[in-house]
């Protein structure tokens, strides 16, 4: 009997889908895996991939209740990208469009940067600076476990 696979595919949804999968196609050199346009100009469902990491990227919908940043005014979360070389990457990104909310540091055990796309979505671009996950120790008393959260 095989060991049980799970894999996580977040799906972001945007106000123009054709010019969201361009930005990641230029920022993050991603690749389209899948792609079903729809009916309308900016209308999409697309699954890419940045060296293996999956997401999906669709058109937002009010009727659905599926809201993109820029329609609520702000994002819901954050999409962290594990790549070799985060500093390179927001260069690129940026100058594909991406706004640098946080240059390249480092800060809790990671080379990270965040960036904000074109339609809204926040990302961390990084790498881990050692072993990662770090060892782990109880519950506040190590410090494996003191100062991991992120802002």
């Amino acid at each position: 009997m095989s060991e049980a696979r799970a894999d996580i595919q977040p799906e972001l949804w945007v106000k123009d889908g054709p010019a969201a999968v361009a930005f990641y196609e230029r920022a993050f050199g991603a690749v389209v895996e899948h792609r079903v346009d729809g009916p309308e100009d900016d209308d999409i469902v697309a699954r890419l991939s940045v060296a293996g990491a999956r997401f999906w990227v669709s058109s937002a919908s009010e009727e659905m209740g599926r809201f993109s940043p820029d329609g609520i005014g702000g994002a819901t979360g954050r999409v962290l990208l594990v790549v070799d070389d985060p500093e390179s990457l927001m260069r690129v990104a940026v100058a594909a469009g991406a706004t640098q909310t946080s240059p390249v540091r480092s800060e809790h055990g990671w080379r990270l940067g965040r960036l904000v796309d074109p339609s809204g979505h926040e990302w961390e671009i990084g790498r881990p600076l050692g072993a990662w996950p770090p060892a782990q120790t109880a519950l506040g008393s190590g410090s494996a476990t003191k100062g991991q959260a992120n802002g």
